[in-house]
């Protein structure tokens, strides 16, 4: 189906030691991050609107609608700077998931997150251009994750071939504890009062 073949999103992480050198830094896009993963059953969709928590944020085109109701997704509200958006992720291997994405205003996003708090997390991006010419998103992660460093980078296949950059460590593709929503979920539990 080509609009599933348009929505799939591939991608490799990997670690990074980020104790040393930072060469990913040099001449890289900057972003502030902060992203918050929501609860699935706070949202629905009604007659071709997405809604959180009854609050109307976004229309849908048809095929994003059949999309959404075919799987099971999580939910990820994000402001990168001054940006907000709203994404919806549906893993479908170890490497692979179909992803929904959204601009949403400020005061929707904000009416989102005002029914929280949620797990979230904080992080400064880097998108850094490899001399083969992909980009790479490294995230370094700040708050109580500070000094955990993540590259990703985005392929159009599975069996795509890639340069690594030395800074490049262990891969943790698919390794769901690796994936922002574990970490921002690990980070949830380690706060919540101890009764």
């Amino acid at each position: 189906m080509k609009v599933l073949n348009e929505l799939m999103e591939i991608e490799r992480r990997f670690l990074v030691d980020g104790r040393y050198d930072k060469p990913w830094r040099d001449g890289a896009r900057v972003f502030n991050i902060q992203q918050h993963y929501v609860p699935f059953e706070a949202f629905t969709v009604v007659e071709g609107w997405m809604n959180g928590f009854g609050h109307p944020l976004t229309t849908m085109t048809e095929e994003e609608v059949d999309v959404w109701s075919s799987s099971t997704w999580v939910i990820r509200l994000r402001k990168m700077n001054e940006q907000h958006i709203l994404t919806c992720k549906s893993r479908q291997s170890h490497d692979s998931s179909l992803e929904l994405e959204w601009t949403v205003s400020k005061e929707c996003f904000d009416a989102v997150l005002a029914n929280g708090p949620f797990p979230h997390v904080l992080k400064t991006r880097y998108k850094w251009a490899a001399l083969d010419e992909h980009v790479w998103e490294i995230d370094e992660f700040e708050g109580a994750l500070a000094g955990v460093v993540l590259a990703e980078i985005e392929l159009s296949q599975s069996d795509q071939a890639f340069e690594t950059p030395e800074w490049v460590g262990h891969e943790v593709t698919g390794l769901e504890s690796w994936s922002n929503n574990a970490l921002s979920n690990m980070l949830s539990q380690k706060h919540a009062p101890q009764g």
